[in-house]
């Protein structure tokens, strides 16, 4: 057989796998979720955006983050849960149909609004909490279905893709929404329509998804009788069997933690990503930023959406040229070192914004767009190792605590910087979360040896 031309060998070697895309299930999920994720930017950005709007503060726009991680702190583990209990199909439908609805809501209050000031303060954060809500059931059964659709061989491929779509999305979506603010007609409101209307893609993708009811062999692993596990849509029972179901809820729960405690692997993709979301994840000041750095207006402007498609266009690239990332064998020390690249991000974007003011701008969208890198990289190894690691019978509860930490962790970021910047200003903030970043994750993998030295099977 003829050599492999060297333009397509380079090809195969470093861009994205697209081997899980010839699985149709895969495919429609996926480009459904391209749809949606690329609506669901324009409400990233509207949400601060409004309240910036409403109290000249990023201690509010921090305070989104407080209102979005208490729903995850109780839902995103339950989500994990029912995930592995009840047909995952099932539950993606239903919270995507939330999804949708929560956004119809936050179009509602924008455009026709029934309280001023404060109340309307209060109303957007209630509602956006209630999107999150939504969100933190979601995520853990969507996580939990892709393994069932493609074999363990191309998990890694899948899980490049379905970053390189976060990040595509992420990049023109914030930017997209930048500029339709401005936009006479527009605004506010019709951001949060078009989030409402692309989530209709992935409704209708989640309904063609094959059945995925818990198994005999998964509800006895998890303890749980079969006829529980697989009870018929809508048969609540009485009162006794739903007081059972919470019980046996509780103990899939807490059995779902053992395992995660006892696996210091596991445990040690959580602590890496929280280290750097929690600390180097300085998102809640781009409004302030844009306004008293860049000089934008209050309402925003290109500033803002180029200060939010950072991240996202470095994440983009990350995944567009990963064809090498399924060959890495050592998975857990690629990720100690691409969370210690994305904290040098952060520090450069603070620091040259802090050195040069706007006329640094430049440099500093360049060093968030490493950073975007770099996470991307991290997120891929860490979403693989877990998806290879964690036994079927408790994959929903692992994707729960996945999404908690992925989703919460730059939540809790925007409460820390936004109350940070109150006190040290919003550069000088970030510069010191990023440092934190590459401290926190030298230390991590001080005391978590078995997690460097982790080694995948490639």
């Amino acid at each position: 057989m003829p050599p492999e031309p060297y333009a397509e060998l380079l090809m195969s070697k470093f861009l994205a796998d697209t081997t899980p895309l010839k699985t149709p299930a895969f495919r429609r999920l996926w480009l459904a979720g391209a749809v949606s994720q690329l609506g669901a930017q324009f409400t990233v950005v509207a949400v601060p955006v409004q309240l910036y709007q409403l109290t000249h503060s990023s201690a509010y726009v921090g305070l989104a983050g407080l209102f979005a991680l208490v729903p995850m702190l109780v839902l995103a583990p339950l989500g994990g849960v029912l995930a592995d209990l009840y047909d995952r199909r099932r539950i993606l439908v239903v919270t995507s149909s939330g999804l949708a609805v929560s956004s119809v809501l936050l179009w509602v209050q924008a455009a026709f609004p029934l309280a001023r000031g404060s109340a309307q303060i209060w109303i957007i954060l209630a509602l956006f909490a209630l999107q999150q809500a939504f969100f933190s059931v979601n995520n853990p059964a969507r996580g939990a279905i892709i393994p069932l659709l493609l074999p363990s061989g191309q998990l890694a491929a899948a899980n490049a893709l379905h970053f390189t779509v976060i990040g595509l999305t992420t990049f023109v979506g914030p930017m997209l929404g930048g500029v339709l603010l401005g936009v006479p007609g527009v605004g506010l409101a019709r951001l949060y329509l078009i989030d409402a209307v692309t989530m209709c893609a992935t409704i209708s993708a989640a309904i063609r998804l094959p059945a995925s009811r818990p198994t005999q062999r998964n509800s006895t692993a998890n303890g749980l009788p079969a006829a529980q596990t697989e009870a018929r849509p809508g048969s609540a029972g009485t009162g006794a069997n739903a007081g059972t179901r919470a019980k046996d809820a509780l103990k899939a729960l807490l059995k779902g933690f053992a395992h995660l405690r006892a696996d210091q692997i596991l445990l040690a993709t959580f602590v890496a990503d929280l280290i750097a979301m929690v600390f180097g994840m300085p998102r809640a000041l781009f409004p302030e930023i844009a306004h008293t750095v860049l000089g934008d207006p209050v309402t925003g402007g290109s500033h803002l959406g180029l200060l939010y498609a950072a991240v996202p266009v470095g994440a983009f690239l990350g995944g567009l040229f990963s064809g090498w990332v399924p060959r890495v064998g050592r998975q857990g020390l690629a990720v100690v070192l691409a969370v210690a690249a994305w904290g040098v991000g952060v520090v450069g974007f603070g620091g040259a914004l802090a050195a040069w003011g706007a006329s640094g701008f430049w440099a500093a969208l360049t060093c968030m767009a490493f950073a975007g890198l770099a996470d991307t990289f991290s997120s891929v190894f860490r979403s693989t190792m877990l998806q290879s690691a964690a036994p079927d019978e408790l994959r929903g509860r692992m994707q729960g605590v996945f999404f908690l930490v992925v989703a919460g962790g730059p939540r809790l970021a925007d409460l820390l910087h936004g109350y940070g910047a109150t006190i040290l200003g919003p550069t000088s903030t970030t510069v010191l979360g990023g440092g934190l970043v590459v401290v926190g994750i030298a230390i991590a993998a001080a005391l978590l040896p078995r997690f460097t030295a982790y080694r995948a099977d490639v």
